[in-house]
């Protein structure tokens, strides 16, 4: 644990620079080999209390505070305060420190959308949603961050209209007090976004709330080089705009790599020789393919995939599991050490990375320590054990989240149903398998639809559509051991009840509110439709397109070639809520049946599915017939808190029509993948059991 860091760091970081001379042994996949020694007479070099900045042989310390992907549902507000608190005292320990993110700094949900109450007016200036975020961020001197998929998920106008300042009635909202960059963004062939562009390479106090492709930041008198790269799959995930996202091909890593170079060379002429990538890739992988080739980055700092990387001093919070080493170390195209780092989000860690560079601007790896480096808990644990309080936080971020969580409170109150049973929307579980409440999701969807239309029979939506759980989990107090206990909602004493669910449960979930879309499918449609959900399913991969479903089941054989894993499939009624139906078999033993490939299916999926969104291809012409259910304005039924024919007015509805009434509760509880019956991998399975279910 590195709870007696604090007290120590000036002996440790030291001892650190002490050993600045031996060769390290770099973990990793093409490690690097240090031979490179740091004089070490001015041991102090960048610390506390210390006069000088660099060492006196030119070698400079630097401490870099990350984190990123501000999109899940664990209460993020309150979670903002403890890890402003930590930020503000790990800030001042060290001279040289640079805070930077790597995008998806917010989502489209409740705390987003509260930005814009009144209450909001004399901290914002110009109340308006998401300007919260921002505010955040900018009450934590953010220096930099890159332009993230959540950013854009509501189009690039309001993207503009968050990051820029806005006068109004002689209120002033400040805008991003930081530039958004992102090398392979054409940012020019956007409307909105052309008009915020700054030069490259600016001091970034100079490219306040605009957009560019890099920045340079000072940080005692040292030019720190950090440009931007966002994933190349982003017209995919979310909404460009008139943007051109680079390069082409999403799969074109080495593309990707010229791309993000282009911008890191005219850093590197100017003789900057410490340079971060701020690098949004959603997959980790990509992170790693990029780091062996660039030339001249020092450092990655990864963002969208929410991975937690740690090393063996830190405390996770319960529940939590490091995915690979703090940092993770590579040699770059130059033969040179660079090192990719990340943490999980929403604010419930702070990375921490203090390196020393030697006088050419080469990153020593012998100077890293990790009783220091690491991710960060933001807990209330680990306020104790940094010797911190609330009193601590940083005064602008608690007032920010008091009036946030007041805003709130009417949400809460607000009960649609009663569950016993935690409901699985973890990010992982949701993007690699059927989960209790994705079938929910699914279900409600397919119920919505037949009130629509009763011969739609089958539900489809993406699991990257369900942003978080609806419950907590945790290691009980006073328990023994690591054993991790996953429970419904405790509820709020004076609110609501353990077990409720709650519009605020339900917006966090379903962030998004996609509208229904109910459409034709053909047999052999419908098979491509699954093929490609799972499509990009493998060891440690968590794809937003894993479907969710309801209305079938479907096994798949993540072991085999692409658009060859679904081996049996059924559609349970093929006329829906209509008499007369039949149980229906598309695809057994990987065949598709020829006698039903021609068949037709309706079917009830997401307008953002519908329209490309995370790769799918529905079918959209005139024999698809399809039905938008949103009605914009219109709210009716048992509930009224959304438009009719959204994700959430369908949850709402479902919930208060089956477990509203005193004595209903939802009791299906999650079950791991070998048991899964919906989708089975056969991977995890026993035996495929698709054909034989009733």
């Amino acid at each position: 644990m590195k709870n007696w860091k604090s007290s120590l760091l000036p002996i440790l970081s030291l001892l650190a620079l002490a050993s600045c001379g031996d060769n390290a042994s770099l973990q990793g996949q093409n490690a690097a080999n240090d031979d490179v020694e740091l004089a070490t007479q001015d041991k102090h070099c960048g610390q506390d209390h210390q006069q000088f900045a660099q060492c006196s042989d030119g070698a400079f310390q630097l401490q870099l505070l990350h984190f990123a992907d501000i999109d899940g549902g664990r209460d993020i507000l309150n979670n903002a305060v403890r890890f402003s608190a930590l930020l503000d005292s790990f800030r001042s320990q060290y001279a040289n420190t640079l805070v930077l993110s790597s995008g998806d700094n917010w989502i489209p949900g409740p705390e987003y959308n509260v930005g814009g109450d009144d209450s909001l007016t004399p901290i914002l200036g110009v109340a308006a949603n998401g300007r919260a975020h921002v505010a955040y961020l900018n009450a934590m001197g953010v220096q930099a961050t890159v332009v993230g998929n959540h950013e854009l998920d509501l189009n690039t106008d309001e993207f503009a209209e968050l990051i820029a300042p806005e006068t109004r009635d002689s209120n002033v909202w400040q805008g991003a007090q930081f530039p958004y960059l992102s090398a392979n963004l054409d940012f020019s062939t956007d409307e909105h976004l052309a008009p915020l562009i700054a030069e490259n390479g600016l001091m970034n106090t100079d490219q306040v709330g605009q957009v560019a492709a890099s920045t340079v930041i000072l940080v005692n008198g040292e030019m720190i080089g950090v440009v931007g790269a966002s994933t190349p799959a982003l017209s995919s995930i979310t909404k460009t705009g008139g943007m051109i996202v680079l390069p082409s091909d999403e799969d074109d890593i080495a593309g990707l790599a010229a791309e993000i170079q282009k911008h890191v060379d005219p850093l590197k002429k100017r003789g900057i020789n410490k340079i971060i990538l701020l690098a949004h890739m959603q997959q980790i992988a990509i992170e790693q393919q990029l780091a062996p080739l660039l030339d001249g980055v020092d450092i990655i700092v990864a963002g969208g995939s929410n991975t937690i990387l740690a090393d063996k001093n830190d405390r996770l919070r319960d529940g939590d599991a490091a995915e690979g080493d703090y940092p993770l170390v590579y040699q770059s195209a130059s033969k040179e050490p660079v090192v990719v780092v990340n943490t999980d989000g929403d604010y419930t860690y702070l990375g921490r990375f203090v390196v020393t560079f030697d006088q050419h601007g080469v990153m020593l790896p012998s100077s890293l320590d990790s009783t220091i480096n690491g991710a960060y808990a933001t807990d209330k644990q680990s306020l104790t054990e940094h010797n911190l309080t609330l009193a601590d936080a940083i005064p602008q971020v608690q007032t920010i989240t008091n009036t946030l969580n007041q805003a709130l409170q009417a949400k809460l109150g607000t009960v649609f149903g009663s569950t016993a049973v935690y409901l699985n929307g973890d990010r992982v579980s949701v993007r690699t398998q059927e989960t209790n409440l994705g079938n929910l999701t699914a279900d409600a969807n397919l119920a919505y639809a037949q009130s629509i239309d009763k011969s739609v029979a089958i539900s489809i939506k993406n699991g990257g559509g369900i942003r978080a759980p609806i419950g907590s989990c945790a290691v009980p107090a006073g328990s023994t051991d690591a054993k991790v206990v996953c429970s419904p909602p405790a509820g709020v004493q004076g609110i609501n009840k353990s077990g409720d669910v709650t519009q605020l449960d339900m917006e966090i979930a379903l962030r998004f509110n996609s509208a229904l879309n109910n459409l034709t499918v053909t047999g052999s449609q419908l098979k491509g439709i699954i093929e490609y959900g799972v499509s990009a399913t493998r060891d440690g991969a968590t794809p937003g397109r894993f479907p969710q479903v309801a209305g079938m089941r479907f096994s798949f054989d993540p072991a085999k070639a692409v658009n060859s894993r679904v081996q049996n499939l059924v559609v349970l009624d093929d006329n829906g809520a209509l008499p007369g139906g039949n149980t229906v078999t598309v695809v057994q033993n990987g065949q598709l049946d020829p006698s039903v490939a021609k068949q037709t299916f309706r079917l009830v999926t997401l307008d953002f599915l519908v329209d490309g969104g995370d790769g799918y291809k529905f079918p959209t012409d005139a024999r698809a017939n399809l039905v938008n259910l949103k009605a914009a304005g219109q709210k009716t039924g048992m509930v009224t808190i959304t438009d009719d024919g959204t994700e959430q007015d369908a949850l709402a509805e479902y919930l208060s029509s089956h477990y509203l009434k005193a004595g209903t509760v939802f009791d299906k509880k999650d079950l791991p993948a070998a048991q899964d019956t919906r989708i089975q991998n056969l991977s995890e399975v026993a035996l495929d059991s698709v054909l034989k279910l009733k």
